[in-house]
């Protein structure tokens, strides 16, 4: 098996077809249809399926991708762990946030990191834990920034705490209920939310936590853009960080609905794989988090 191999397999899943592949990797299709046969030969079994839209993978060609992903992984890792040797400051870091941890969290870390690192690359992709997490064991992400809510999902993964964030309650200025005192007040209210109901969410155990039926969730939302712009727009309320409602453009459109009950906070932290080394762009941005998270939490 030759790691050229590997890399033609991935490409080609990545790309959807033989044709696109070959074309990202600037060699001919015949040249990687041949590379793919001989890695099925050698394996002795069928990794891929040609259907009229592209192709897909076999059983066996998920069982190979999966561990080919972390040696392609570790491999991108070569040329930056060469180039923190020689002083220089480049290379590329790719990592995970969930909604809660996107504001004001990465736009901190980013900047700490950019001022150490001026001519890496940057690759941020937000989203869930549930989509997150599997990226991070596969190290198509160096790690990713989301909120513990419960094990299972975090096997072969390391957890580093970094801050438990405060969230408090949030209606668009006008809000009919803006003047709630209590939560129950607003168990009848429709509500944002990022978790999945069931999935132990900072909202849906406050809830329980204070003797109250679970909230009407209407909206599941994975995106802390979108849902700013859905609660400043409408009648639902959600859990949004402090900081976040007191950035003036937020201000603007947005207040708060202090309750008697506490809020509960949720712990966010980085998630990485167990075993497996950072680059040295992938150290210094969790380094830039782990600095962000402390002012953070002293403001």
């Amino acid at each position: 098996m030759r790691l050229n191999q590997i890399r033609d397999l991935l490409a080609i899943i990545e790309a959807g077809s033989l044709r696109a592949a070959a074309r990202r990797l600037g060699v001919s299709q015949p040249a990687i249809s041949k590379s793919v046969s001989q890695l099925e030969a050698e394996l002795q079994a069928q990794l891929l399926m040609r259907t009229a839209r592209g192709v897909v993978l076999t059983p066996a060609g998920r069982a190979f991708v999966a561990r080919g992903r972390v040696i392609d992984g570790e491999l991108r890792k070569i040329p930056s762990d060469i180039a923190a040797l020689r002083g220089r400051s480049e290379g590329t870091v790719s990592f995970g946030s969930g909604p809660v941890a996107t504001f004001p969290l990465v736009p901190d870390a980013v900047s700490r990191f950019r001022a150490k690192f001026p001519r890496a690359h940057i690759r941020i992709r937000e989203g869930m834990r549930t989509a997150l997490l599997p990226l991070v064991r596969d190290e198509t992400l160096d790690f990713s920034v989301s909120e513990n809510v419960s094990a299972g999902e975090d096997v072969g993964l390391q957890f580093k705490p970094l801050i438990q964030m405060e969230l408090v309650i949030a209606c668009r200025r006008g809000h009919p209920l803006s003047k709630a005192v209590s939560l129950e007040k607003l168990s009848e209210a429709s509500w944002l939310v990022f978790n999945l109901p069931g999935t132990g969410g900072a909202l849906e155990r406050t809830f329980e936590e204070n003797g109250l039926s679970a909230p009407n969730t209407l909206v599941h939302c994975e995106s802390y853009a979108a849902a700013l712009a859905l609660v400043a727009r409408s009648d639902l309320l959600a859990l949004f960080m402090r900081q976040v409602l007191e950035t003036p453009i937020a201000e603007a459109f947005l207040q708060r609905i202090p309750t008697r009950e506490k809020i509960l906070r949720p712990t966010i932290g980085i998630y990485s794989r167990v075993g497996a080394p950072l680059s040295p762009p992938a150290t210094a941005m969790v380094q830039a988090f782990t600095a962000a998270a402390r002012t953070i939490g002293r403001g």
